[in-house]
């Protein structure tokens, strides 16, 4: 499209996920979202269907593969198949990659950094992660958050392989510190949790996020929602977990067993953390061994673990860009949107096939 042609969207508009926040067109000028047509426009380019703003995929890993970073056009590709997929914003929740180059590419989408993950010693998998001990975890979380997005991801429990199963990484004391030391440093900090031990100490530490929540319990979830902790319960890799229990069941049975457990109930988990009041975000932790593209898959299962369609598509569209700070398809917004053929709040369905997909104002697939 030309610097001075003007994009028409034109059917159904949703700007936000109430009926009275649905607009007949917005205008695209140079790059912005307007909701006047433009004065003298001549070259009109028109793309009609049921909009939404961008998707966001809130766990996602570009520049990370099976062995840890990858070279920049691997990463390319995966941010491409994200994009074409609808995300035009990922929280890239660690990576040991350097992907600021990102930034200065108007076709591929927009990354909210968590810089490196930080896991305790042998206690995560190797390559991705900066290892250290309690003793230094004030110190990388400093670190990470001055590289970062005003994001900080620790891992907070992992298999202890004399305990033979999922146990907490960090003693109580090192965490509060250290998410003291993110907020005094303004950065917000999530957690890969799979297990319920680690749960109580990072919340009451004043942690911001968790990030798969398997461990999430009755007894835990007042907690959660006195705190205000979001979740995002990444279930298309939760989905591995059977597959992850075999693979380890000789060595670790009791290991094993758990994931099964926290797999057989991950819905009630999601469904139980939603009706409670839990902020829930999707997030599909493509990257490392998940492929990318899978946002309309994770939007799916939510609505199987029994979240309501409409606040499904919030997690990640207006909802989940509000949580991150940046907008949806308000007056004068970078224009960064979908286009689908029928209602998405009526099937979620129609996430999987983007009709057009616009980023910074222009049409990109």
């Amino acid at each position: 499209m030309s610097d001075r042609a003007v994009l028409h969207v034109k059917g159904r508009v949703l700007v936000g996920r109430d009926e009275d926040q649905v607009r007949d067109e917005v205008w695209v000028v140079g790059g912005r979202i307007s909701y006047d047509r433009p004065a003298g426009a001549r070259d009109i380019r028109t793309v009609e269907g049921w909009a939404l703003p961008g998707l966001v995929d809130a766990h996602c890993h570009v520049g990370l593969g099976p062995h840890g970073p990858v070279e920049p056009d691997v990463a390319e590709k995966q941010a491409l198949t994200d994009r074409e997929a609808g995300t035009l914003l990922i929280r890239d929740a660690g990576s040991p990659s350097d992907t600021r180059w990102v930034d200065d590419r108007e076709d591929l989408p927009k990354i909210v950094r968590a810089g490196r993950h930080i896991a305790r010693t042998r206690r995560y998998i190797r390559g991705y992660a900066h290892e250290i001990e309690p003793d230094d975890l004030v110190a990388y979380v400093a670190q990470e958050a001055r590289r970062g997005d005003g994001w900080v991801k620790l891992v907070g429990d992992w298999i202890d392989r004399e305990v033979g199963d999922l146990a907490p990484s960090w003693p109580r004391d090192a965490v509060e510190a250290a998410i003291a030391e993110a907020h005094r440093l303004g950065a917000r900090v999530t957690a890969h949790c799979f297990a319920e031990s680690s749960l109580r100490d990072l919340v009451e530490s004043g942690i911001d996020c968790i990030e798969h929540a398997t461990g999430l319990t009755q007894e835990l979830i007042p907690l959660f929602v006195e705190r205000g902790v979001a979740i995002v319960p990444t279930l298309v890799n939760i989905a591995t977990f059977p597959q992850l229990a075999s693979g380890g069941e000789a060595k670790f049975p009791r290991w094993a067993a758990h994931l099964r457990g926290l797999h057989e109930r991950r819905y009630d988990t999601v469904r139980d953390a939603y009706d409670a009041g839990i902020p829930v975000f999707v997030g599909t932790d493509a990257g490392g061994t998940l492929p990318h593209g899978l946002v309309a898959a994770e939007v799916a299962e939510l609505v199987t673990a029994g979240i309501p369609p409409v606040q499904a598509l919030s997690a990640t569209t207006w909802g989940a860009r509000a949580w991150l700070g940046r907008p949806g398809l308000d007056e004068g917004a970078p224009a960064d949107l979908v286009v689908y053929d029928t209602d998405p709040r009526a099937d979620v369905q129609v996430l999987a096939a983007p009709r057009r997909v616009v980023l910074n104002g222009t049409v990109v697939s």
